[in-house]
Order: C-alpha cells, then sequence, then structure tokens
C-alpha cells in the first residue's frame, strides 16, 4: 500500500489550484529539499520563449531550480523549428505538460500575453523587464497571478539589494507607518537610460522579410507595420510598437528599489509633466526630463542627462525620523522590519509570492508608462491610482488601454 509520502509528487504539488495553494498544506519534506532530501528542483521542466539577447540569462535567473530546459521558442527559427526541443510558436510550448516553470525574453510587447497563457497553463513565470508595454497589460498580468495561483517574477532583481540596506528598511517603514502626512522626499534619476541608444529611425525604407523570421508572429499585438532590420534584435526598443525606448528598457531596474523602498507597492503617481521635444508617432526619440508626483507629496524625476537642459528644480532629499513627531518616532522604532524579499526559486517552492511578483513590478512599470505618455503628449497628465485611467484627457488615457491588433487581446 503506498503512503502518502508516496502520493503526493512534486507536480502535484507545483500545479495545485489557487485554491489549494490559498489554505495551509502539510507536504513532504522532500517537496522542500533540504539536508538528506533530494529537492524538486532537480525534475523542474523548463522552457525559454526568446532565445536572442536577454534570453540565456533570463533562463539562467532560475538557476536556484536547476530547471533541466526542454523547449526553446523564437519566431526567427521557421528554418529549424523541429516540433520537439525548438518551436517557433509560444502556444505550442505552453501545451507541454512537461514544462513547469517558462522564463520569457521577447521583446515587451509579447510579455503580458505569453505570461497570462503560461499561467493559464499552469506554469511559473520569470518575465524579462519591463514587465509590459502599456499599463492595462500589467493590472490583466497581476489578476491572472492570483486567478490561477501561479508565481511570477519580473526579471530584474534590484529590490533585492535595496531590501537589505538599514536606511531603506527604515524609509519603507516610515512611508508604511502612514505617519508621514506630506513627504518632502524629492528622488531623483540622473542619467543611464540609454535614450540615445534606443531612438528609433523615422521614414526608414520597408525591406523583404528574412525567410526564417514569422513576421506576422513576431508583430503579434501590435500595430502590422512593414518590416525593417532596426525593428527586430536590441533595436526594436526604439519603437512604441515594441516598448518604449531606453526609459522603458532600464526604467524598471532603476525604479524597482525605488517602489520598495518608499513603499509604493500598491498606488501610482498622480500628477506627471515631462521636458521633451513633441514625440514621433512611431519612433521613440529624445526627452530631458519627467517629473511624477505622488498624493502625499513624494517626487520622483527621470533626468535623461541626454537632451535639452538639465533637471535643477530640486536636489534629492529622502525621509528620515526628524520629519516626525518624537511621539511617532517611539512607533516607527517599535514597528517589525519588513518580511525578506523570496527570490523566484523560493516563491516557487513555498508557493508565496516572489519579491518582483506581478503586483508589485506592475506598480513599478507603471511610472515608466506614465512617463512615456508626458512625453508623446507633450503635456502634464493626470492619473487616478485606484481606477487606473488618466483624468480629464482621453487622448492620453487611449494609451494606458492600448487595442491589440486581432486576434490577440487580454
Amino acid at each position: 500500500m503506498q503512503t502518502h509520502r508516496q502520493r503526493i509528487t512534486r507536480r502535484k504539488f507545483l500545479q495545485g489550484s489557487a485554491a489549494v495553494v490559498a489554505t495551509f498544506t502539510i507536504v513532504p519534506r522532500h517537496v522542500l529539499g533540504g539536508q538528506g532530501n533530494t529537492a524538486p528542483s532537480e525534475s523542474v521542466g523548463g522552457a525559454l520563449i526568446g532565445v536572442g539577447g536577454r534570453g540565456p540569462g533570463t533562463f539562467n535567473e532560475m538557476k536556484e531550480l536547476n530547471p533541466a530546459k526542454l523547449a526553446q521558442c523564437d519566431v526567427r527559427w521557421l528554418d529549424r523549428a523541429d516540433n520537439k526541443t525548438t518551436y517557433t510558436d509560444f502556444r505550442r510550448v505552453l501545451e507541454r505538460k512537461d514544462i513547469d516553470v517558462v522564463a520569457i525574453a521577447t521583446p515587451p510587447h509579447w510579455h503580458a500575453l505569453i505570461s497570462i497563457a503560461a499561467m493559464e497553463a499552469g506554469k511559473d513565470v520569470l518575465c524579462e523587464k519591463p514587465m509590459t508595454r502599456f499599463i492595462a497589460e500589467g493590472r490583466a498580468v497581476a489578476e491572472a497571478e492570483k486567478r490561477y495561483g501561479r508565481i511570477f517574477q519580473v526579471g530584474t532583481f534590484g529590490r533585492f539589494g535595496a531590501s537589505r540596506d538599514r536606511n531603506n528598511i527604515l524609509t519603507r517603514k516610515i512611508m508604511k507607518s502612514g505617519l508621514l502626512k506630506n513627504c518632502p522626499a524629492a528622488h531623483i534619476i540622473r542619467g543611464g537610460f540609454k535614450v540615445k541608444e534606443w531612438s528609433g529611425l523615422v521614414n526608414a525604407k520597408p525591406q523583404p522579410v528574412p525567410p526564417s523570421l514569422d513576421w506576422n508572429l513576431y508583430v503579434g499585438p501590435s500595430p502590422m507595420k512593414p518590416f525593417h532590420p532596426h525593428r527586430i534584435g536590441g533595436t526594436h526598443r526604439g519603437y512604441w510598437d515594441y516598448e518604449g525606448g531606453g526609459l522603458a528598457d532600464m526604467g524598471q531596474h532603476f525604479l524597482d528599489p525605488f517602489t520598495w523602498t518608499y513603499g509604493k507597492d500598491d498606488t501610482a503617481p498622480v500628477e506627471i509633466e515631462a521636458h521633451a521635444p513633441p514625440a514621433h508617432h512611431d519612433a521613440v526619440g529624445m526627452w530631458g526630463w519627467v517629473e511624477l508626483k505622488y498624493a502625499d507629496g513624494l517626487t520622483l524625476v527621470f533626468d535623461s542627462g541626454e537632451w535639452g537642459e538639465r533637471y535643477d528644480r530640486k536636489t534629492s532629499r529622502g525621509v528620515s525620523l526628524n520629519d516626525l513627531p518624537e511621539e511617532d518616532q517611539k512607533k516607527i522604532a517599535e514597528m517589525p522590519d519588513p518580511e525578506p524579499l523570496r527570490t523566484f526559486a523560493e516563491a516557487v517552492r513555498t508557493r508565496k509570492p516572489a519579491g518582483g511578483n506581478a503586483e508589485a513590478a506592475y506598480r513599478t512599470v507603471t511610472l515608466m508608462h506614465l512617463a512615456n505618455i508626458a512625453i508623446r503628449m507633450g503635456r502634464k497628465i493626470r492619473f487616478d491610482p485606484i481606477k487606473e485611467v488618466i483624468l480629464g484627457d482621453e487622448e492620453a488615457n487611449r494609451l494606458v488601454n492600448q487595442p491589440m491588433r486581432a486576434p490577440w487581446h487580454i
């Protein structure tokens, strides 16, 4: 007769329903690994979707699970797909029952759709940054993470370093306490966004599609445009259809520590203003600075350092206990430290949210999208972080939830 230990397999544990995940479950010791036990990571099936550029590095970020790479997928492989380990269509990968974890390193216009489909198929997801191409996609991914009871981690780990710094921990405790009613802090990020490097080409002449590339599937949910080699590879970042320039490329690295340190994983700025030349409808271009202000007064500034005048209105200023009355300072001192953030591997094993889970990653990527919307509109915009819409500006609000090319939708 089989014992309870023998009957509970690793796959059943990883593919348990959201209802089971939400309850207190006693599992065999071997599921969690440890001394004298075989960790489940030795039999985790992995897949990489999007193999160029960051692809191998993104897959390697799952190394704590030691996943066996059972499948790879890329739309540039029409001449080499074998339907056993090499694919061009991500849907064929997600049909496989032996795949447990998926690394997604496609251009960002595919991140949300593939992440949602993977979680619906019972896979845990490590997704390259930026999390999404536009704001509403992030909310859809966060809802899918909850609905399907899966693990999601965005592929940037800056918040993990920030969460180990005692000054950052104190700042987070002050901000999360609710005792600081008017925040005097101004956080300025100067340069490092690769604005010139990831600018798009204007009036590039169409070229023949390479025979190995599925251009229709590459474009996917974005508007169909004529092929040009600058629209694929790393330079895809220079086009609104696929990403959002250097700001979208680098922003999640810079902003994950910010949203954690200042306790903004559950909200967004309410006023956003940009200093930039008129934006092109297709190609991402240059910008100077963007100022984003939260309802409590906290101000965040991106200064590109690559175009126009530098941002000189404020100098960076953090928050400290001195911003609070003595009685409130004592309350802060008595607050426990925030719970340590879980890596992707720890989250997969414990079935608890990862440090860069979908809700937190969504709030971070929203900052970049709001900044890019202000750049594209050339005017101040106002955002409602509860309804998640831009107020009083329908043209700008259309960029919050952009239409997708049929048959794709969120």
